[in-house]
């Protein structure tokens, strides 16, 4: 069949690379993929520009600055790295290239997709289902905190409950927060809190670090024993950014472990302004063995710390 010169329509170079555009974004969808990092540039922008290359080809990538802002770790040439991107074409040069949405380290890449796949399936299960979420109490008396007894987290969320509700007693469980013994002395905690039903609400929380240093959170376990939990939990885990596992499986998710603080009741009414007004000054705080004890000031009743 012999196809003539006036049956081929013309295209102009722009319309040619747009409709090649169209063709590759409409035809890919975010995609995984993995290689070693080279010709990194960050230009005055912000915006990240790279290569990912194996042993027989190498593909260009953008990352812009609304987007790497929230990556964890800094790009250098030769790492291994895994990302979330969106196969197109840049029409100005007719280049084809991936838009980053994720830049994880490989190994942490690995853990991104065991966290998608355990979420799914809880999900699936009905584990985050909203009308699971147990309400909070307005009032709360004692309020149970799972952390580690020697972290900076357990300071700040003391400091804070002694400033903002100085009636409160706070209970606390200490644990271990990352490496292979803390998902089960996690669960042993929620267990115990269960058990003794004496607490209002518990408060589960650990400062920031890398996705290594709170998978303990992202266990299966905890998860369930967050559920199976009778009181209340308030999660506040890692960084503003960080979502884990427990953050789903909670009552309420707080950005910070600071935060959880201020999340412990159904409201945000502040106890301070009243009780100082009553009862004066604000309390001092000490620390014995890494477990913690509020003393109060003269003449003001605060609240007392027990590690249980």
């Amino acid at each position: 069949m012999t196809i003539s010169n006036s049956q081929i329509p013309i295209l102009t170079v722009s319309a040619l690379n747009s409709a090649a555009r169209e063709i590759i974004e409409g035809n890919f969808p975010l995609l995984r993929v993995e290689g070693e990092l080279s010709n990194f540039s960050s230009p005055g922008s912000g915006h990240w520009y790279f290569s990912l290359k194996d042993a027989r080809a190498q593909v260009r990538c953008a990352m812009f600055r609304q987007r790497n802002i929230y990556t964890r770790i800094q790009p250098r040439n030769g790492m291994q790295v895994q990302v979330l991107a969106q196969p197109t074409l840049y029409e100005g040069r007719g280049e084809f290239q991936l838009i980053v949405e994720q830049l994880l380290d490989a190994g942490e890449g690995d853990l991104q997709a065991r966290f998608a796949a355990l979420k799914d399936k809880l999900a699936a299960e009905g584990l985050f289902a909203p009308e699971l979420k147990r309400p909070l109490p307005r009032w709360p008396q004692r309020v149970a905190v799972v952390t580690s007894a020697s972290g900076a987290a357990l300071h700040d969320i003391r400091v804070t409950l002694a400033r903002r509700w100085p009636m409160l007693a706070v209970m606390v469980y200490p644990v271990l927060v990352q490496g292979d013994q803390a998902a089960a002395q996690i669960c042993t905690a929620l267990a115990r809190i269960a058990s003794r039903q004496q607490e209002d609400v518990v408060i589960l929380a650990r400062g920031g670090g890398s996705a290594e240093d709170v998978w303990c959170f992202n266990e299966e376990s905890v998860a369930r024993a967050i559920r199976a939990c009778p009181v209340p939990v308030v999660t506040g885990i890692g960084h503003e950014i960080d979502f884990t596992i427990a953050d789903f499986a909670g009552d309420l998710r707080a950005p910070t472990a600071l935060s959880g603080c201020r999340g412990c009741r159904h409201n945000g009414d502040n106890w301070n302004s009243p009780c100082s007004a009553r009862y004066g000054t604000r309390p001092s705080v000490s620390t014995t063995c890494g477990c913690a004890f509020v003393i109060p000031a003269s003449g003001c009743r605060m609240p007392s710390t027990v590690c249980v």
